[in-house]
């Protein structure tokens, strides 16, 4: 299809503007919205380029009072949520500018949330009914740019902010989190360095699976991360190969906001370890679901088999579910990403809080099987070792005996 043809505009689950160039309407978004001094917020790496320097170029020759807000650390915390409120109200900024990946997206929904409320960020963790506590009055309206294809937060109504002190990452969730507008132009990810796109490229895949294999009902969800897979499949590679293909990397783009949309019906456990894993590491997210991927396929394969054949028939892969995981296998040979948490410098200390925090955390409830502490020792174990040529399949089965010792 060409790339003249991937235009629209869109309202489900918010407004969006899809297409190449269509970054230069941010100044119209922000009239759309009433937003006259807005704060940009993005992360330090992608402030130093040039479509930061253009975004507010443009909204100053616009006489928009726009100030920049970087600092933000790639698993964004709650010290720099505070300071970025403290930026929004020292400036009297009126609403936000969200540009750039997850971290920078995430924050700046947090930093939006957190100008109008009283109360500690921890306040509105994504537990029971916190939500109901927020002062909805004083949210402020949020702009999103994505500048990867990977998280999808532009269309999500939560951020993940790290609390430092407990060492967990925590969702912090309110349903007018997510953005007023959402501007999806695939010139802004062109830049990005090959191992992102890769890793950010199986987070939107993550994001998918998860979601479609989750047991809670909802048909559109899975409907949309059944296409959301798709179009990863085909244009992914695609990515990799060419990083100026703008065809591919809008419907990169596309997909990955299709995973933060489905994810409504639920994630696993792919999330529920990759959470806990991130906090205490400062690892990157999208590259530990990538590593983890395989083995919470095989861990979830008595309750997702039928689902999973299904899927790989629709994909045109052969040989259903052990079709399907070779699939993913060789999708992550050639993106570059790593077969093991040991080589992400990963190892077994801390195997016994992490699998106890996975139980803990919010998408191990959507798993398709609820795993115990043990259980979720058992997948750390196989992804720490990783040797998927000679042991997968004694992986698969002793994790379903739920025996796995050392490999």
């Amino acid at each position: 299809m060409s790339t003249l043809l991937l235009k629209a505009n869109w309202n489900y689950p918010t407004s969006i503007k899809v297409g190449a160039g269509r970054a230069r309407e941010l100044i119209e978004a922000c009239s759309s919205l009433g937003i006259k001094s807005p704060l940009l917020v993005t992360d330090n790496n992608l402030a130093k380029l040039p479509m930061i320097e253009t975004a507010l170029i443009r909204c100053q020759e616009a006489g928009l009072q726009c100030a920049l807000f970087a600092d933000i650390k790639a698993n964004p915390t709650g010290e720099n949520v505070l300071a970025g409120v403290d930026a929004y109200r020292n400036g009297r900024h009126d609403g936000v500018i969200a540009f750039g990946g997850g971290s920078a997206l995430d924050a700046a929904k947090a930093i939006a949330l957190m100008v109008g409320q009283n109360r500690s960020l921890w306040d509105f963790e994504d537990v029971g009914d916190n939500w109901q506590r927020v002062n909805v009055t004083h949210i402020a309206p949020v702009i999103a740019l994505p500048s990867t294809a990977g998280t999808g937060s532009e269309v999500g109504r939560a951020s993940v902010i790290t609390d430092t002190q407990q060492q967990r990452k925590k969702i912090i969730f309110h349903p007018k989190m997510i953005p007023s507008i959402v501007i999806l132009d695939p010139e802004l990810t062109v830049a990005l360095p090959l191992q992102i796109t890769a890793a950010t490229g199986m987070d939107a895949l993550s994001h998918c699976l998860e979601a479609y294999s989750a047991p809670n009902y909802h048909p559109m969800a899975e409907g949309i991360a059944l296409e959301g897979i798709r179009l990863i499949k085909k244009h992914l590679p695609r990515v990799i190969q060419n990083g100026n293909d703008l065809d591919a990397r809008t419907q990169m783009l596309v997909a990955s906001m299709m995973g933060a949309t489905a994810f409504q019906r639920g994630l696993g456990a792919m999330h529920a370890l990759a959470h806990p894993l991130g906090a205490i590491y400062d690892a990157h997210h999208g590259r530990l679901n990538a590593i983890l991927m395989p083995y919470v396929l095989q861990a979830n394969r008595s309750e997702i088999e039928q689902k999973i054949i299904r899927l790989a028939s629709y994909l045109d892969i052969d040989n259903g579910f052990d079709g399907f995981l070779d699939w993913i296998l060789q999708l992550r040979e050639k993106l570059g990403i790593e077969h093991s948490l040991s080589e992400i410098g990963i190892d077994a200390r801390d195997l016994g809080r992490i699998a106890i925090m996975a139980t803990e955390d919010p998408s191990a409830q959507s798993n398709p099987i609820l795993f115990t502490e043990q259980q979720y020792k058992n997948i750390l174990t196989a992804a720490i070792h990783g040797d998927y040529k000679h042991h997968l399949g004694t992986v698969a089965i002793r994790l379903a005996e739920g025996t796995l010792g050392e490999l």
